[in-house]
């Protein structure tokens, strides 16, 4: 791309209406829900992360919509739960999660023996199913917790674990 169909592109960017703007954990920068004309020119609604120092884009349009705006509401900073920051963990491959509980001293055979203590029919078919056949594991998902009830782990626990099974 040309540094002409750059700026010609750059001038497709619109700002038409702030919805809510929100405040993060980092000073001065705010998540807004907009509507938007992009570089392609197609309108839509998206969040757009403003920080201060940012001179890209639009985002000089927004601070200055936001200084002339004083008194539109700004959301508090909600730190996320641990639920939410679960939710935003990356999936484990199934050799990452298997080193990661040998790593704390849990055998893939000690898994097992564990799900066929479970009542017989089709929740725990399906459990052991997940666990032989499933190639990757979301930190949310009801067999993870379901595992780490079965052998005494908190949420704390494996959300330790899942970390450092991340880098293996």
């Amino acid at each position: 791309m040309t540094i002409e169909n750059e700026t010609v592109n750059a001038a497709l960017l619109q700002l038409h209406e702030v919805f809510s703007v929100t405040a993060t954990d980092e000073a001065g920068t705010f998540l807004l829900d907009i509507d938007v004309t992009d570089v392609k020119g197609q309108r839509s609604r998206c969040e757009y992360v403003s920080r201060r120092s940012d001179t890209f884009g639009l985002n000089v349009t927004i601070r200055k919509w936001l200084e002339e705006n004083p008194k539109f509401p700004i959301q508090p900073y909600t730190p996320p739960t641990p639920e939410e920051l679960r939710e935003a963990v990356p999936s484990l491959t199934a050799r990452q999660l298997r080193l990661g509980l040998v790593n704390k001293g849990i055998t893939p055979s000690q898994v097992v023996a564990a799900l066929e203590l479970l009542p017989s029919g089709r929740a725990k078919d399906t459990a052991l199913i997940e666990w032989e056949y499933a190639t990757t594991f979301q930190r949310t998902h009801a067999l993870v917790a379901l595992i780490g009830a079965v052998l005494g782990l908190t949420g704390e626990q494996i959300d330790k674990m899942w970390n450092s099974a991340l880098s293996l």
